[in-house]
């Protein structure tokens, strides 16, 4: 990817991080939520070290976002891992009851155990582990039906950890976004500030759209399945065909054409269309075969 890399720490992350890996000593679960269009980017490369054998319920939120097909991949590149994500839409509530049953369901067996010991039940704990703005608020929100933790679309909202009740059942962690200290996948780096999973102060907006506009061209140069994305995004929203042309020649060309040639506005565009959904739905990785 281009040059300047994109590296984002900042402190309010390193300190949760030191806090999370104390709480997690009393997580029954932890919950890792991904962000659909970008599934594999969006795994933080140290969650498994961290939860050791705990149990683990994968949950890939803005499915809202993605087409059927694209979505049907993913489903089926991680069930032939052996894993079943729990699909959400965490801004409109929908995907949440199969989640808090995935939960809830740890801790029967965490009770039964406890029982047989003599003691008393308690609820599950829950942790909600992901990347910054990935909705691990929102999820939460909808899990209490209810706002009870600060939410916005945007990185960096939560900065601190938090128990909260969800029912008699079940209590959740939620934490701060968390990030690797260096980011060494560059090309991984690009889809989580493309997707605004990381602080804007990390990239360039030109640079970011660019990587955007270059990954949508080889997208559908190469599409794995017809409806994997809609035909023709850039086209059909800039009416301006991407066929033989750069990435970079192509946001220059459109920002002449509907910027007066104002290059970091037409960045900004075709980021908050990305983002909006106005491109269409759009999964910026294929799984690996």
């Amino acid at each position: 990817m281009s040059t300047p890399p994109i590296q984002w720490y900042p402190g309010h992350i390193a300190k949760a991080e030191k806090a999370l890996i104390e709480q997690l000593k009393k997580v029954d679960v932890v919950l890792e939520v991904r962000d659909a269009r970008i599934p594999h980017s969006s795994h933080h490369p140290q969650i498994q070290k961290w939860i050791g054998d705990k149990p683990h319920v994968l949950v890939l939120n803005r499915i809202d976002l993605v087409t059927p097909v694209s979505h049907q991949l993913w489903l089926d590149a991680f069930k032939a891992e052996g894993q079943v994500p729990y699909c959400t839409d965490a801004q409109h509530g929908k995907g949440i009851k199969a989640v808090i049953k995935a939960a809830e369901k740890v801790g029967v067996s965490i009770n039964q155990r406890r029982r047989s010991r003599g003691m008393r039940p308690r609820p599950v704990r829950a942790v909600v582990l992901g990347f910054p703005n990935v909705g691990k608020s929102a999820l939460i929100n909808r899990l209490l039906k209810r706002r009870i933790v600060e939410s916005a679309r945007r990185p960096g909202v939560t900065r601190q950890l938090r128990w909260v009740r969800v029912s008699q059942d079940l209590e959740l962690l939620d934490t701060p976004g968390v990030l690797p200290a260096k980011l060494n996948n560059q090309e991984a780096a690009y889809k989580l500030a493309i997707c605004d999973d990381i602080g804007t102060a990390a990239y360039e907006n030109q640079l970011v759209a660019t990587a955007l506009i270059e990954l949508i061209q080889g997208l559908e140069s190469s599409e794995p399945k017809p409806g994997f994305l809609p035909n023709q995004v850039l086209q059909t929203r800039y009416q301006l065909d991407p066929t033989s042309i750069t990435a970079a020649d192509y946001l220059a060309t459109a920002a002449e054409q509907r910027h007066q040639g104002d290059l970091e506005r037409m960045a900004q565009q075709v980021l908050n269309d990305f983002r909006k959904g106005l491109l269409g739905k759009v999964t910026l990785e294929v799984p690996l075969s």
